[in-house]
């Protein structure tokens, strides 16, 4: 039986806050659309990186409305960043190292309205 490592399974790539919400209980709320786009799923584990400030946190997923570009900071994660700033989101799975040199993430570049660019 081979070792599992941890390995980048779904990123969203400097998707656009959109709303920031303190009094609310926690979480990251994203379009479903483009959690379903590179696999994150509701109440998932994520890491979160603030490419405008370098604040980092962990929190889990919840589903915002379908084609909405949602993506907004709840409950403590609300003072990690402001409306407008660019985040990576990340989720991660444990994958047995014989398969991990050909693994591939889902990886979801977006544009500056949390649209989904076209992969090249």
């Amino acid at each position: 039986m081979s070792a599992a490592v941890t390995l980048l399974r779904a990123k969203l790539h400097r998707i656009k806050v959109t709303e920031a919400c303190l009094d609310y209980v926690g979480s990251l709320t994203l379009d479903e659309d483009l959690m379903d786009a590179v696999g994150i799923f509701c109440n998932e584990r994520i890491l979160v990186a603030n490419v405008d400030n370098g604040e980092r946190f962990e929190t889990y997923a919840i589903r915002g409305p379908r084609g909405s570009g949602a993506c907004c900071l709840n409950g403590a994660a609300a003072h990690k960043g402001k409306v407008g700033d660019r985040l990576i989101v990340m989720a991660w799975a444990q994958v047995p190292e014989d398969e991990a040199r050909s693994f591939q993430p889902k990886i979801g570049v977006l544009d500056e309205r949390n649209h989904l660019k076209p992969q090249v």
